[in-house]
């Protein structure tokens, strides 16, 4: 179901786009908006993994740094028939973790200092399985294209809006001329630019649910995944990530970034609630 979500909102994204990109300048729009989604989309597919863990400042970690949580990893990389990702620790004592990496081939596993103080192995476990189901499930991919999608967006909103104000001389004979046609462009520019952040949080919010259900699958432990929320939803809340940046929050097991009311339209996460009440549901029915 959290799979058909999402092809659904991603063929949202592309209907949004390809419109966009006519509205800006016919089919030579359309294309360039696509050409300008594909340039996006290439480097982030290729280098969004250095990136992110750089600017987390990340360090890479052996079976002799950390046993206890390179062979957690590694078990569970096995136990999903994973290959063993690379393992890598963020100095920041909010507990969170996330996972990247283009492919399973080439994916990278990090928690930060305080998720490794506050939680037991077996919540540990679970975390780090719901971090393995999104390399699993392609996730960080899926993001990516979601991200890059609703950004060339927001650049060719930025560009219509422009555009209509730069042609707001025009007569009324002209093609898209008047104020009915500057009010169009500039309505275009704004509402769906919005709309594409709001279907962006929608593919994150899915892909975390499946993330959850995969993990627990992995990691045998649904109870466990569950406790471990409870608890970095309160320590994050308690102990926020100062360093966490909106472009990234997607990423992270639990959201980064506070904020509560209207601005859970724009989360990148699901209630925390419903996430527990998931899991504790299927731990029933195993």
């Amino acid at each position: 179901m959290q799979r058909l979500k999402t092809t659904f909102l991603l063929a949202l994204l592309t209907v949004l786009m390809v419109t966009m990109g006519q509205a800006l300048g016919g089919r030579s729009g359309m294309m360039m908006a696509f050409v300008l989604a594909l340039g996006m989309n290439f480097f982030s597919y290729w280098f969004s993994d250095k990136i992110v863990l750089s600017m987390y400042g990340a360090q890479e970690i052996g079976p002799q740094d950390h046993p206890m949580f390179y062979n957690l990893v590694g078990n569970l990389a096995a136990r999903a028939g994973l290959p063993m990702p690379k393992v890598y620790i963020i100095p920041s004592d909010s507990p969170n973790a996330f996972a990247t990496g283009r492919n399973p081939e080439h994916a990278a596993v990090a928690a930060t200092e305080g998720i490794l103080r506050i939680l037991s192995p077996e919540e540990l476990e679970g975390v780090m399985a719901h971090e393995l189901a999104h390399v699993q499930n392609r996730d960080i991919l899926i993001g990516t294209i979601a991200a890059t999608f609703a950004g060339a967006i927001s650049m060719i909103g930025n560009m219509l809006q422009w555009g209509a104000m730069l042609g707001a001389g025009r007569g009324d004979d002209e093609e898209g001329g008047g104020i009915g046609g500057l009010v169009g462009s500039l309505a275009m520019a704004i509402i769906a630019p919005l709309a594409a952040m709001l279907i962006q949080m929608a593919v994150s919010r899915s892909r975390e649910f499946l993330a959850d259900a995969t993990g627990a699958e992995i990691c045998g432990r649904p109870l466990a995944l569950a406790s471990a929320l409870r608890k970095l939803h309160m320590g994050s809340q308690a102990l926020p990530m100062q360093e966490a940046r909106p472009a990234t929050a997607h990423m992270f097991i639990v959201n980064p970034l506070t904020g509560g009311g209207v601005m859970q339209l724009f989360s990148t996460h699901p209630p925390m609630e419903e996430r527990i009440a998931r899991l504790e549901q299927m731990a029933v029915r195993h």
